[in-house]
């Protein structure tokens, strides 16, 4: 099978550097059951990228913070460059002494002597003020590159589930790694740099109009030959900068999903078509680099010849000066020095546009996070405290993830507390969709779900989670201890409480038989267990919270018939205090609810407990008899 390749390059990398902003997403079979795409990486996006000054802007007041250290570094930077053109222009006198014709052999040591040792003087103090600035400069670098990551991450945490619904995780670990990487880069040296030369090439200018002004005003005219050179690479150069960001990122989404999709890819046999996907984005991510490396690269050299034609052009005039007796040969001397002074500078901020440019492609993607709409504000006067009663009730509830593809019409159902309501139906029906929606990871489109007698928009949406315990089909269990892990559900849960959680899950058995018991670390989000061991960690944590109401979406799909038998006793016994709400294939596992609604394309087509719907001989009858299955 052939890859597509402009189409894997849609589906991976984001030539714009934005992510999808969670409004489009997809349905159906590939998306999960019921929920929103998994990870669409269409070419979805917000808006043109943020200009080059923007974010020059925003990344100078994360340095801003900082500004008396950066006053510092300006005064040390000031006092280098003054050292750097006060040490040169001493060279003067002392080449005017050595080529007088009325000075004697003495009197020329003796001056050549005093002058070096005032050279040395001066250019000591230039050596401490660049180590001043090198030092309190990096301390100012990586205090602003803390708080942008810190920024970062806690933007991430205010956004909506639908944000982390439709990216790629490894899209989003590259605006933490690679990004953020490049940023310091630029902040750690070649602000400093394109600061020092600033400075440099302001008094290099001074000095030269001080020395000479003919020959100063011949430097001059030199300069729209680098700027129009620099400018027509630099154009070019950010561009491919901005590309090599946006195919790095789309190279480590796709190694991310197969890492961890490792097994998938083994069992069916997908080996040789992900060597061929990689190679696709590996050689994208090459030419991108190449293109930017290249006309990143040429910037120095260009400048440098055309810095050499300058210097050529300045020694030449001087000389002709000399030979008229209007300028002297110690004059000359410092002036062809700071004619390289003055394009030295030039040349060195040209070399550091790489860096500047890789650095405003990483920052304009860092600050496309920063920039995305965070949950909507809980409601004025939201409720944040005491316990609700368990009662849930969804009323005439219409939904949709895409405007005009409808996925919930018109659901209406009531859950008294301590009941047991099943959700049955056909992937895609809109069973977790409901869930999602009690926990009000998406809000409705009409209608109304109320808890605890009020709507759910009146309670601050912690509050509405800290009572809302959910245990999905996916696991995920994080670096820690098992104690750790299941305390996650509640952190100021008693290691008793912990322990009689596990045991009401079913799973204090075998964490007893672990080498360190509750204290055993777990490795790589669970890899030292067997994924029903994991689901039984996970339901541990649902049963600490608390919480008086539980989900359950698929909770015992991945345990064994045994361990799903001792789960449904624990399960029993917690849900005798909660309102349950249970999503499940296996019809066994719902004959007890004391409600089950089918579903199908959104509605509800069935109710009733197992009995009343047994003797419909409906769907839901044929689905239980084995006349019909669940697509």
């Amino acid at each position: 099978m052939a890859v597509d390749r402009e189409l894997l390059l849609k589906k991976y990398v984001r030539d714009e550097g934005n992510l999808q902003s969670g409004q489009t997403r997809r349905t159906g079979p590939g998306s999960g059951p019921g929920g929103p795409g998994g990870r669409n990486r269409g070419m979805n996006a917000t808006g043109k990228p943020k200009a080059a000054k923007t974010s020059v802007k925003r990344l100078f007041s994360y340095i801003g913070n900082d500004k008396y250290k950066l006053i510092i570094v300006l005064i040390c930077l000031l006092a280098s460059t003054v050292s750097s053109l006060g040490g040169s222009y001493l060279l003067r006198p002392i080449v005017n002494n050595l080529v007088a014709p009325d000075t004697t052999g003495e009197e020329k040591i003796a001056g050549l002597l005093s002058g070096i040792m005032l050279m040395i003087a001066i250019y000591m103090i230039g050596v401490l003020a660049s180590y001043g600035q090198s030092r309190f400069m990096l301390r100012i670098s990586q205090n602003a590159l803390q708080r942008i990551r810190e920024d970062l991450f806690n933007k991430l945490q205010r956004l909506p589930v639908s944000f982390f619904d439709t990216n790629s995780h490894g899209e989003l670990m590259s605006r933490f790694t690679n990004d953020v990487d490049v940023i310091g880069e630029m902040m750690n040296t070649t602000i400093v740099q394109v600061f020092s030369g600033v400075i440099s090439l302001i008094g290099t200018l001074a000095l030269m109009f001080y020395t000479n002004w003919i020959l100063a005003i011949v430097v001059v005219l030199t300069v729209p030959l680098f700027t129009k050179a620099g400018g027509a690479i630099a154009g070019r150069s950010r561009k491919y900068y901005k590309s090599q960001q946006a195919a790095l990122g789309g190279v480590n989404g796709y190694i991310e999903e197969m890492v961890t999709g490792q097994k998938v890819v083994k069992v069916f046999n997908h080996e040789k078509i992900a060597t061929e996907e990689f190679e696709v984005l590996s050689d994208h991510l090459q030419k991108s680099q190449m293109n930017a490396q290249f006309f990143g690269g040429i910037m120095g050299p260009v400048m440098g010849n055309m810095s050499q034609i300058s210097y050529a052009i300045t020694a030449m005039a001087g000389g002709i000066l000399c030979v008229l007796g209007k300028f002297d040969i110690g004059g000359l001397t410092i002036f062809t020095n700071y004619s390289r002074q003055f394009s030295r500078p030039i040349n060195e901020i040209s070399m550091q546009m790489n860096t500047i440019f890789s650095a405003l492609a990483g920052a304009e993607r860092v600050f496309d996070i920063m920039d995305r709409e965070p949950e909507a504000p809980d409601a004025p006067g939201a409720v944040k405290e005491g316990r609700l009663d368990g009662s849930v009730e969804l009323k005439d509830v219409t939904f949709s993830y895409v405007p005009g593809k409808v996925i919930l019409k018109g659901v209406s159902c009531y859950a008294k507390p301590g009941q047991k309501i099943a959700f049955v139906g056909s992937t895609g029906a809109g069973k977790t969709t409901i869930t999602n929606l009690i926990n009000r990871f998406y809000d409705i489109d009409s209608g109304q779900i109320i808890i605890g007698g009020r709507d759910i928009k009146e309670y601050s949406r912690e509050y509405l989670r800290q009572n809302v315990a959910m245990v999905l089909q996916d696991t995920h269990l994080f670096t820690g201890t098992v104690m750790e892990n299941i305390r996650y559900g509640r952190m100021d849960a008693t290691d008793e409480e912990v322990k009689e959680a596990a045991k009401l899950a079913s799973a204090h058995t075998f964490i007893k038989r672990l080498k360190y018991g509750y204290d055993t670390m777990l490795e790589g989000a669970g890899a030292n267990l067997s994924q029903g061991q994991r689901q039984l960690i996970n339901i541990a944590r649902a049963a600490v919270s608390k919480a008086p109401i539980l989900i359950l979406d698929e909770a015992t799909s991945s345990v064994d018939t045994r361990t799903e038998r001792h789960i449904e006793r624990g399960m029993d016994r917690l849900m005798k205090e909660r309102t349950t709400f249970v999503i499940a294939h296996r019809l066994s596992t719902v004959r007890n609810a004391n409600a089950i609604m089918v579903l199908e394309h959104g509605e509800i087509i069935e109710r009733g407990d197992h009995e009343e719907l047994l003797a419909q001989k409906g769907r839901y009858y044929n689905l239980y008899t084995g006349k019909a299955e669940l697509d």
